[in-house]
């Protein structure tokens, strides 16, 4: 539905909707599933697999959490990022929240999150989308997304519950309450889809839902480097050579897609020695504004990294 409107619904103004899902884990769109989620559990309990399009990390969402949709017309990562984060923190402030902004993509209640949000472009708009915890199933949140051994388990619920704040013990208002709050305060105008809006959503949705963009292509590569960088996050490249030429490459991870990630970096790669120069040679000086907060060098250093 966001990617529908993003592409063609004809708005000024920037366009926000609430939605809810059954038990789910989205997986950011350059993540390996089998590296993120525990499948096993997932299949055992009925919980969706989804991939989403924007990049950050692995999340799990149910009946208990809302999540936000921001479509906007800027294009400049940080700001949009900037705006929406302190238009929902407002928000929540207005309801009587502590709320605050807090590390590169969250919103806290004092030191717990009870949102992450992600990015992408489409041509021409920008989406930003989150989560707002309400009762979200901590069980099966750390279940679903870690390794099937139950100490870890135990110990993660332990963990993740020392971490994240669930919106119902800060307020008094009801779920349905809170996203009637976040309607009348974040919305001027409503904007009603045709029949035809939904059957266009139909036919995106056929994409998210195909097992190739669910659980990809993952060849077989010569050479993986994994590293995770500060500000930016972790990053698994994966090149496969041929004569000690890069023939094919992809970067894994959860880290913040802002650009072009085929054009601005894979393809450029491509055909490329595998040395320090060639590969310098190869790409553009300015990488963040591909993958948010990464430094040319980083990338460098990790592809030759021993």
């Amino acid at each position: 539905m966001e990617e529908y409107i993003a592409r063609h619904i004809d708005s000024t103004e920037d366009c926000f909707f609430m939605w809810q899902v059954p038990p789910t884990v989205m997986f950011g769109r350059n993540q390996l599933i089998n590296n993120e989620v525990n499948t096993e559990y997932c299949q055992e309990k009925g919980i969706h697999l989804i991939r989403r399009k924007s990049g950050g990390g692995c999340i799990y969402v149910d009946e208990g959490c809302i999540l936000f949709s921001c479509i906007t017309h800027d294009d400049q990562v940080n700001m949009v990022f900037a705006q929406y984060i302190k238009r929902v923190v407002d928000m929540l402030q207005a309801m009587g929240v502590d709320a605050h902004s807090g590390g590169r993509n969250d919103i806290l209640i004092g030191d717990k999150k009870v949102s992450g949000n992600a990015f992408y472009h489409v041509p021409g708009r920008s989406i930003v989308h989150g989560t707002m915890l309400y009762d979200t199933n901590i069980q099966n949140m750390v279940a679903s997304i870690t390794p099937s051994q139950e100490k870890l388990i135990s110990k993660g619920v332990q963990s993740i519950r020392q971490h994240i704040a669930l919106l119902k013990d800060h307020t008094t208002l009801t779920l349905e309450e809170v996203k009637r709050f976040a309607r009348q305060n974040l919305c001027s105008s409503t904007i009603t889809l045709t029949a035809d809006d939904v059957k266009g959503i139909e036919e995106i949705e056929q994409d998210y839902l195909s097992d190739d963009f669910t659980y990809g292509n993952n060849p077989r590569y010569s050479i993986v480097h994994k590293k995770r960088i500060e500000g930016v996050g972790e990053l698994e490249v994966r090149l496969e050579l041929k004569n000690n030429v890069i023939k094919e490459a992809n970067i894994m991870g959860d880290y913040f897609l802002t650009g072009d990630l085929d054009n601005g970096i894979l393809k450029k790669l491509r055909h490329v020695p595998y040395n320090a120069q060639a590969i310098d040679n190869a790409l553009p000086d300015r990488l963040d504004d591909i993958i948010r907060n990464l430094k040319k060098q980083q990338l460098v250093d990790l592809i030759l990294a021993e």
